[in-house]
C-alpha cells in the first residue's frame, strides 16, 4: 500500500506572504515541515505540491534540497493539484499536510494514519474532532475518495480546501475523526499571521536543538509559560470560502 504525504505549499499568502520560506532557526518553515513529515513512520513517500507560478520556483528548489519530489499544478484549484499529484505518485492513501504547520508532530500524524487504516475508513483527520491544537492537523483519505471529490465537487471552496466535499458527505464516505483525550483547541500553532510567527519563533527558540521536538514538549512549555499562548490568542481562523 502506497501511503503518500502531500504537502501543499506556495509563496503567495493573504496575511503573511512568503511565510513558508521564512527562516526558523536553521531551516525554512517548509524545511521543518518536510523533515517532520519524513519522520512519520507509516509514510512511504513525500511530495511537495506547489503551483506553476514563477515565484514558486523557490518551493521546488527547497523540495530538491531536502530530497523529496515536487509537483506543480493549479494555483487556485488545490483539489486538482492534489488529485494530479496523487495520481502521478500512484498513491493508494493520501496524507494531506499544509506547509503552515512547522510544529506538526510526526507521532500524532502516524496515529491518525493508524486509526484510518484500522477502521477501514475513507477519511480521517485530527482536525475534524476540534480537540487538537490547530497546527497539528493531519488529514488521511483514500485515493478513491480524492478521485470522487475531484469528479463531483462543484463549489469554489471545495476546490480551494481539497477535502470539504469528502467530510461534508458522510452519506457517501466512511468518515471518523481522530480525537485527543483532552481538549487542546485553545492553542493555535499554525502559521498565518505575524502573531503566529512570533509565537512559533519563540517556541523554536525555547525547544529546538537541531532535532524534532514533540507536541508534549510544546504543551509543557505553554503550561510553564502561559503568556506565550496569548501572543496569537486573538487571531481568528479564516472560514471556508473566505
Amino acid at each position: 500500500m502506497n501511503i503518500t504525504a502531500i504537502i501543499q505549499a506556495r509563496m503567495g499568502s493573504t496575511r503573511l506572504p512568503g511565510k513558508v520560506m521564512n527562516k526558523l532557526e536553521d531551516k525554512t518553515v517548509l524545511g521543518h515541515v518536510i523533515k517532520r513529515v519524513l519522520a512519520i513512520p507509516s509514510v512511504n513517500q513525500v511530495i511537495v505540491a506547489t503551483t506553476t507560478e514563477t515565484e514558486d520556483d523557490l518551493i521546488c528548489h527547497e523540495a530538491n534540497y531536502y530530497g523529496v519530489n515536487y509537483f506543480r499544478g493549479s494555483k487556485e484549484n488545490v483539489l486538482s493539484r492534489y488529485y494530479e499529484a496523487a495520481n502521478k505518485a500512484k498513491a493508494d492513501i493520501v496524507v494531506r499536510i499544509t506547509s503552515d504547520c512547522p510544529l506538526l508532530d510526526p507521532i500524532i500524524s502516524d496515529k491518525v494514519i493508524t486509526h484510518f487504516l484500522d477502521n477501514d475508513l475513507d477519511y480521517s483527520s485530527s482536525g475534524l474532532s476540534g480537540t487538537f491544537a490547530r497546527g497539528l492537523d493531519t488529514e488521511v483519505f483514500t485515493f478513491d475518495a480524492l478521485s470522487r471529490s475531484y469528479l463531483h465537487a462543484t463549489k469554489e471552496y471545495e476546490h480551494e480546501h481539497v477535502t470539504p466535499y469528502i467530510y461534508q458527505h458522510p452519506d457517501l464516505f466512511r468518515i471518523h475523526a481522530y480525537s485527543s483525550s483532552m481538549d487542546f483547541s485553545r492553542y493555535r500553532l499554525t502559521l498565518d499571521t505575524p502573531e503566529d510567527w512570533e509565537l512559533i519563533s519563540r517556541i523554536y527558540r525555547e525547544l529546538y536543538t537541531g532535532s524534532i521536538f514533540s507536541w508534549n514538549e510544546i504543551l509543557s512549555l505553554l503550561e510553564r509559560q502561559p503568556e506565550l499562548a496569548l501572543i496569537n490568542a486573538e487571531v481568528k481562523q479564516k472560514k471556508l470560502g473566505e
